[in-house]
């Protein structure tokens, strides 16, 4: 491996024990493959993704355990409260021994995705 440096992002990932890097970058994998526009950042000193200007996913690891976050963005509901709103955010929670389930996390985005379109309209 060259001398170059890792990003904070990247290091996140090179970090973690072989197992849960190997999860994560699958995770990661996941999510970006649901739409093009999804951008992958850091945020909360972790991995985050975000579809246009709304939060949508996140990636966390604590104790050796996986969460995957899904967030429904308060900005995408502004004007409809009259009081603004928390993000709502629905977790679940991985074993890097087993299998991903990916239809249920891609499900999930793409379902984020609909309400953010439909919001903006």
């Amino acid at each position: 491996m060259e001398n170059q440096e890792l990003s904070p992002l990247e290091y996140y990932y090179e970090k973690q024990d072989k197992i849960t890097k190997a999860c994560l970058l699958a995770l990661k994998a996941i999510v970006l493959s649901v739409d093009k526009d999804i951008i992958h950042t850091r945020k909360y000193q972790i991995p985050f993704f975000r579809y246009k200007d709304f939060n949508l996913s996140f990636l966390w690891v604590h104790r050796k355990k996986i969460t995957v976050g899904f967030v429904e963005d308060k900005k995408a509901f502004a004007g409809v409260f009259s009081k603004p709103q928390k993000d709502y955010v629905l977790t679940l929670e991985i074993n890097p021994l087993e299998d991903i389930p990916m239809d249920l996390i891609q499900h999930r985005i793409k379902e984020l995705i609909r309400k953010y379109n439909n919001a903006k309209q």
